[in-house]
């Protein structure tokens, strides 16, 4: 079997890829770096004049190839590598008509718990998402405890908002709620402790990227001062990079991309690092049904696996372009035993959802200056 032909589709907010064989087998994958998909697109065709006329099953040569030839990497490298990766894993299983997750070692979980996001602007707008969330059979969430325009605004004020929209979804949704909160690396290390050291009373899941992840001994220095489990590595693109994070022994999960971070060949391996450290899995996601549908298979394959995302915003918009997208019941995605990843693009209908481009507007302070 060879690859014949590669397809990038720029689709909503998502980079899809179908690879297709000279046995008629098509694969599909998912970039990851979704505020640069163009540059991550621009990647996948230079790597084309190598994948074009290999084995698609040598899923590991491949990617060694492509990461060493040059001694050159990055995130958008690496998501080119990756989105290719899961439709070359997407090819095998469907050749041998088994699923993906058969083809990493079995299942070995028949439902992936996911969490959903508890939005809006005001106290009383958190209070009915996250009560909504709940109803719909929900026991994870997760929210962004700020309201809009508080990079604005100094530290006492938005960090005392901030504790009280974690107290009005704790007190909402009871105790018995899983509850985390995503800071989006949006704080200073001095800022980060003291508003975890406030919330310790509203029994918190997870702190998530409460800085930025440049210097790790930065993120050292503020998991030595928060006493809640700490979430790192969604920007983190290298097996080598997680190694260095799961080592330090400050991360309780670690958010590796699979449509960033290597795909399922480098995942794994970062899955088995962090659990012989006792560190729980997180993936990061952000994408289409393709990729929410990759990203079950890998959840059902490992044994330190704790939760995903379920329907984002553009999983919700996507839906029509896939025949089978994945679908979140009372909290958990069912593990299908369809072959390969599960679902196949529907390129027929693709132009009915055109590219969003991001734009880079910034963030700043009240002072003019950008923000975190």
């Amino acid at each position: 079997m060879k690859i014949e032909r590669i397809v990038t589709y720029l689709v909503g907010r998502c980079l899809l890829v179908r690879v297709y064989t000279d046995e008629g087998i098509v694969g599909n994958g998912e970039a990851g770096l979704w505020a640069h998909h163009p540059t991550v697109q621009r990647a996948i065709e230079e790597l084309s004049d190598y994948y074009i006329g290999v084995d698609p099953l040598r899923m590991e040569h491949h990617f060694q190839v492509v990461m060493r030839d040059t001694h050159f990497s990055g995130a958008a490298l690496n998501a080119a590598a990756s989105a290719m990766d899961i439709a070359m894993w997407d090819i095998m299983g469907k050749m041998t008509g088994l699923p993906v997750y058969q083809l990493l070692g079995g299942k070995v979980r028949d439902k992936v718990r996911c969490f959903t996001n508890v939005v809006g602007n005001s106290l009383e707008a958190r209070a009915e998402s996250a009560a909504a969330a709940v109803a719909k059979g929900y026991t994870s969430l997760r929210t962004t405890p700020f309201l809009g325009g508080w990079e604005g605004e100094n530290p006492t004020k938005f960090i005392k908002d901030a504790v009280a929209i974690v107290r009005t979804i704790r007190e909402t949704v009871g105790d018995e709620i899983d509850l985390g909160l995503e800071i989006h690396r949006n704080l200073r290390p001095d800022e980060a402790i003291t508003l975890a050291n406030q919330l310790m009373p509203f029994n918190l899941q997870y702190y998530e990227d409460p800085i930025g992840p440049e210097s790790f001994e930065a993120l050292e220095y503020v998991a030595k001062h928060v006493n809640i489990p700490i979430v790192f590595g969604e920007r983190n693109y290298s097996l080598y990079q997680f190694r260095d994070l799961i080592d330090r022994g400050i991360a309780a999960m670690v958010r590796c991309d699979l449509s960033l971070a290597g795909g399922y060949t480098q995942c794994k391996k970062i899955a088995a690092l962090a659990e012989a450290s006792f560190v729980s899995i997180f993936p990061h996601l952000m994408g289409s049904p393709v990729n929410i549908a990759a990203y079950v298979q890998f959840a059902a394959s490992i044994p330190n696996f704790v939760l995903m995302e379920s329907l984002n915003a553009d999983e919700h918009v996507l839906r029509g372009i896939v025949d089978y997208p994945p679908t979140p019941v009372d909290g958990y995605f069912a593990v299908p035993d369809r072959p390969g990843i599960g679902l196949d693009i529907q390129e027929d209908v693709l132009a009915d959802y055109p590219y969003v481009e991001k734009r880079i507007t910034g963030w700043f302070q009240a002072d003019g200056s950008v923000a975190h």
